[in-house]
């Protein structure tokens, strides 16, 4: 069986990863000339590490990153909400580890080039479109840096890894568009003492009136033990248009959002206006779709599910489809390889489809909303007057048994 991946992100090489423990052979092409360390940051939560963990990968992502202790919940005032510990401290076998994107893609990369070999990871081919026959799939590549018209690549399989703007997507659904609800985002990274214990993941304020995520994800850049951390600034308006996700952010766009966020635990406007580099991005899904496999063709990740960054479940995801495929395509390996995307789909297809919605109406900081919701957006004198900690917890659990990550439930698996 010829497999073949298009797209060399988390879900592209960790499924080729899965693939090779399996002893299947797979090349993977990637659209960008060169692999570099680019972006911000990623939580790793315990169902993501699970499966990188499966991968060998756990050790050298520990190394990097920061474990996770906690996840606490302010409202813009700077009050404290709520408070639960995560990974380790929770209970769970393996970590919740904030790392820099880049760094956590480079790993996945170095590892496949050290395990499939160079010759089957191929940079600098975009792919344009996949046709197919009874026998067999064709892929047609263009060279990014040049433009040229690369020899098309004859296949078994073809699994789209190519991301919310997925080229072989597009083939199926041509006139599908992404959702775009009127929130936008800047994330940056900033060197800064740590906050709190130094390994909390906050959430502060919500949508309607701004809202943060930040959370630490490289330690101790110098004797003073400060920390790269990475933020996520959010805010949702009725008429605005979408943030350009090809150019820089710009303070005077959001910063005024944010001017009156002083707390005793941190001066957000400081942080924010630190930053090395700032990154704007609309926040975007699509509606879920009721097929992803065709014929010879099926897609994964954000091609298949693109989903709100909500509860660091994008990447968990991919990563999830990544050793189901590969399992069903060894388990059908000798029959028609068709009959394994199909299974996959039937796996994956339905709970994916859940977390897209759910990401949607009751996210993790869903919590931060119903506390608004019930103080009228105002202070509070004290938050167990407006709603129990019981009743946070199970908003937090409801969403952890949706994602797939509730301590139960990685017990059982």
């Amino acid at each position: 069986m010829k497999i073949t991946i298009i797209g060399g992100g988390i879900g592209g090489l960790s499924l080729a990863l899965a693939l090779h423990q399996r002893g299947l052979a797979c090349e993977v092409y990637e659209t960008v000339p060169e692999v570099r360390e680019l972006g911000v940051g990623i939580t790793l939560l315990p169902h993501a590490m699970r499966e990188l963990a499966a991968l060998g990968l756990q050790a050298p992502i520990e190394a990097v990153g920061i474990e996770n202790e906690e996840s606490v919940f302010f409202n813009r005032f700077g009050q404290f909400i709520y408070q639960e510990p995560r990974g380790r401290h929770a209970g769970y076998a393996l970590p919740e580890i904030g790392i820099p994107r880049g760094k956590l893609h480079r790993l996945l990369y170095e590892a496949a080039l050290e395990r499939l070999g160079a010759g089957a990871i191929h940079t600098d081919h975009r792919c344009t479109g996949v046709t197919q026959d009874e026998d067999g799939a064709t892929v047609q590549f263009t060279q990014t840096s040049t433009g040229a018209v690369l020899p098309p690549v004859r296949t078994d399989v073809v699994i789209a890894c190519d991301g919310v703007n997925s080229t072989v997507r597009r083939q199926f659904y041509p006139d599908e568009k992404v959702a775009f609800a009127g929130i936008n985002t800047w994330r940056g990274v900033t060197r800064h003492k740590p906050i709190l214990t130094g390994k909390s993941y906050m959430r502060v304020g919500s949508i309607d009136t701004g809202k943060m995520v930040i959370y630490p994800i490289v330690d101790r850049l110098d004797e003073e033990g400060s920390q790269l951390i990475n933020w996520v600034a959010e805010i949702q308006r009725g008429d605005a248009a979408m943030n350009d996700w090809n150019r820089p952010g710009e303070l005077k766009d959001f910063l005024d959002i944010f001017k009156d966020w002083r707390f005793p635990w941190l001066d957000v406007p400081a942080l924010i206006a630190s930053a090395e580099q700032i990154l704007e991005y609309p926040m975007v899904d699509k509606d879920p779709v009721p097929q992803w496999t065709f014929g010879r063709v099926t897609l994964l990740g954000d091609a298949a599910h693109p989903m709100y960054p909500r509860g660091s479940n994008g990447s968990a995801q991919a990563l999830i489809d990544a050793r189901v495929l590969a399992d069903q395509l060894a388990a059908h390996a000798g029959a028609d390889a068709r009959d394994a995307l199909l299974a996959y789909e039937q796996l994956r297809l339905a709970p994916t489809a859940n977390i897209v919605l759910t990401n949607r109406s009751v996210p993790p900081d869903f919590i931060n909303m119903k506390v608004d919701e019930l103080s009228g957006g105002k202070p509070f004198a004290n938050i167990d007057e407006l709603i129990s900690q019981q009743k946070l917890r199970e908003i937090s659990e409801h969403y952890k048994q949706v994602a797939g990550f509730s301590l139960e439930g990685q017990k059982a698996a």
